[in-house]
């Protein structure tokens, strides 16, 4: 996230959740859940805002979904998808574009960096940092991760730490009960795929792979 001269940008690796304001231009192009508040607010193709939007004018050409007040002129681009409670002065809308009252089941996101170093033999906590789901709307408690491909060890809960397991929760994350465990092997890399699932069956997609480098004591 950079600011320069009023313009707030939200990169397009940012999760941002919370209050976002600006005197002038806020552009997002990640993740954003919670309000903005701007002159200008531009959503790039690819960039996603979960909330509240107050500002003069807006520009959608990525995904917006809630509460959407724009005083002047709200333009949806051909790649733009708006849906929710949604108030402007002026509407003008591309082929392709989309603006619908109803709001729709929103499929979770995989985040995190996606890697992990864990010592021969041992098991090492998988934080938030490393792994987590993005979702606006569902608890962390039915949002859940699906392991498959594992190899050099496996994903185990700190209450059954013997037993591997083929799933857990957003909540077992955030609480710190999920670890992986490394077998012992000599391989200096190990890994496992991960997708995420919300309480509708919607998913996050093709499973990523998590990276586990393997050191040695």
């Amino acid at each position: 996230m950079s600011e320069n001269r009023g313009v707030l940008i939200i990169g397009e690796d940012a999760v941002l959740k919370g209050e976002v304001k600006s005197g002038q231009r806020v552009e997002i192009w990640g993740y954003v859940e919670g309000g903005v508040t701007a002159s200008e607010v531009i959503v790039q193709e690819g960039g996603k805002l979960f909330g509240t939007i107050n500002s003069d004018t807006a520009e959608i050409r990525g995904t917006i979904q809630g509460d959407v007040r724009v005083q002047q002129l709200i333009q949806i681009k051909s790649t733009g998808h708006a849906a929710g409670k949604i108030k402007y002065g002026r509407l003008s809308m591309e082929e392709g574009g989309e603006l619908t009252a109803h709001v729709r089941n929103i499929p979770p996101t995989l985040g995190g960096d996606l890697d992990l170093t864990v010592t021969k033999g041992r098991s090492v906590r998988i934080t938030t940092a490393d792994l987590n789901a993005l979702d606006p709307d569902d608890r962390p408690e039915n949002l859940t991760f699906h392991i498959s491909n594992a190899s050099g060890g496996s994903v185990v809960l700190s209450n059954d730490p013997a037993q591997a397991v083929a799933t857990f929760s957003q909540a077992d994350l955030e609480r710190g009960m999920v670890y992986f465990t490394h077998d012992g092997s000599d391989a200096a890399q190990a890994r496992f795929d991960v997708e995420v699932s919300d309480v509708s069956g919607a998913t996050s997609g093709t499973p990523q792979t998590v990276n586990v480098a393997v050191r040695n004591d």
